[in-house]
């Protein structure tokens, strides 16, 4: 009886744990929101000198881009190392500052290699660029999307409400484009793809967090020799996990190169051989010789530690978008309109500015969730950080930008709701939870969902309202 009330809550105390991360990231987000309110300030005083002084309209909006920029990357990265990192730190597979280290490199590795689509999407996809008079209105145009977006995170960090980079871009670039274009220059088909990979990314990581954990609960939780089943079965899960990352890694790099892919995808297949047979070896250590048997939880401090390397790299992959999109049109090195390029050097450029942002200010985040961290399951954690970082590399192939915290609860909706009808399966006689607490666990559940609804339903018309405004104060001050 008491497992089963244990099971029963168990998706409450994840999404508990969620809420806690949130709240802490308002607060350790405190350093940056400074930083972004000085730097908003001086873009201002930028724009205004370039028609009270004269300035080059280019020179000082490119100045003017780049800060706002980077400021956006230091944000997204010191904002979400806690869905990353924090399970496997509180699941003792990492210290905190290698984990730091790990996830920032890993960002930079996904930025730089990964990135590539959804900037490409964000630079150029959501507006015509047939309606622009000049590449100087674009630039113009991308500048007022930053700022934007900009003004939106701080204004909405600085209340206290969690905000998604993703949807604020977004909006900010589709009102700039309807105050400088027109209404009928915003690909409104793109924008409902956007929305639409918003819904399903939820949806399809907890599915797929759910399969996972039915998968190792079936075949070795439950299995009558655990021992054997986990000797049997990890290994193959460690070596499917590695074996798809490094292909998906190789065709990457092929079509960069633009060579056949098929013997570097084989190859990379390849290496899941080792990487099962190591995970092999050390269960086998694991369960030799009279030694207590390891639980579960250690056992899965490897295969954490793995998928968080993947979902960082996932992350900066999907979030380098918001950053390096809007700056390559910035920039002259990327061109304009229909030739826009996305040059290497804009995508490691934001990379690393998210990677700075998660050592600089990540150590604050992670060390604020405290306890919450360390009382996450590592079971849960893996299939939850497997199927964040499986769905937003999926978004990220198709170019869509997506937001990882919220992909992140969709997979602790579907890893909870799995436990709960495991846990009914086991105990079909368990006494019922009094209708006041089940009304408190449903107000629990549908407020996150809620929470997800309301970010991009007020977020995305607030960013493009100040997109607009951005664009018209630019525009009034430089007198273009």
């Amino acid at each position: 009886m008491r497992l089963g009330k244990r099971g029963f809550h168990i998706l409450d105390k994840d999404l508990g744990r969620i809420t806690h991360v949130e709240t802490a990231q308002v607060h350790a987000f405190r350093p940056v929101l400074r930083l972004g309110l000085a730097i908003l300030l001086c873009v201002a005083v930028l724009i205004l000198s370039m028609g009270v002084m004269g300035h080059d309209p280019g020179f000082v909006g490119m100045g003017a881009g780049l800060i706002v920029a980077c400021w956006l990357g230091l944000a997204i990265g010191s904002n979400d190392v806690a869905n990353s990192l924090g399970p496997a730190v509180g699941a003792g597979a990492i210290g905190l500052l290698p984990g730091l280290v790990l996830v920032a490199l890993a960002e930079i590795a996904g930025a730089s290699l990964a990135g590539g689509a959804v900037t490409h999407r964000l630079a150029g996809g959501i507006f015509e660029a047939g309606f622009l008079a000049s590449a100087e209105q674009e630039q113009m145009l991308m500048l007022a999307a930053l700022i934007g977006a900009a003004s939106w995170i701080t204004l909405a960090s600085g209340a206290g409400l969690p905000v998604s980079t993703s949807h604020s871009i977004v909006g900010a670039i589709a009102g700039a484009s309807m105050a400088a274009l027109g209404f009928a220059s915003v690909h409104w088909n793109t924008l409902l793809s956007i929305a639409s990979a918003w819904i399903i990314s939820p949806l399809m990581a907890g599915a797929l967090a759910a399969a996972i954990l039915a998968f190792v609960t079936i075949y070795v939780r439950e299995a009558s020799d655990r021992a054997t089943a986990a000797q049997r079965w990890l290994p193959v899960l460690i070596g499917a996990m590695a074996g798809l990352f490094l292909a998906y890694l190789a065709l990457l790099i092929t079509r960069r190169l633009g060579v056949w892919p098929l013997p570097l995808v084989l190859a990379a297949l390849l290496v899941a051989l080792p990487a099962g047979w190591t995970m092999r070896l050390r269960l086998r250590a694991e369960f030799s010789g009279d030694q207590e048997k390891p639980r579960m939880k250690h056992l899965f401090r490897p295969p954490l530690l793995a998928a968080v390397v993947i979902m960082a790299f996932a992350h900066g992959a999907n979030d380098v978008g918001n950053v390096a999109g809007p700056l390559s049109v910035i920039l002259p090195m990327g061109g304009a309109g229909d030739s826009l390029q996305v040059p290497l050097l804009v995508l490691l450029m934001a990379g690393l500015a998210i990677a700075l942002g998660t050592l600089l200010f990540g150590r604050r985040l992670v060390a604020m969730v405290g306890t919450g961290i360390t009382r996450l399951n590592p079971v849960r954690a893996f299939c939850v950080s497997l199927a964040t970082a499986a769905t937003v590399l999926v978004a990220s192939g198709a170019g869509l930008p997506v937001s990882t915290t919220h992909v992140a609860v969709g997979g602790i909706f579907g890893v909870g709701f799995v436990r709960e009808w495991l846990d009914r399966r086991r105990n079909r006689n368990r006494e019922a939870l009094p209708a006041e607490e089940t009304r408190r666990r449903l107000l629990i559940r549908r407020s996150h969902v809620a929470t997800i609804t309301a970010a991009w339903i007020v977020t995305v018309p607030m960013t493009a309202f100040l997109g607009a405004v951005s664009y018209l104060l630019i525009r009034l001050a430089t007198g273009m």
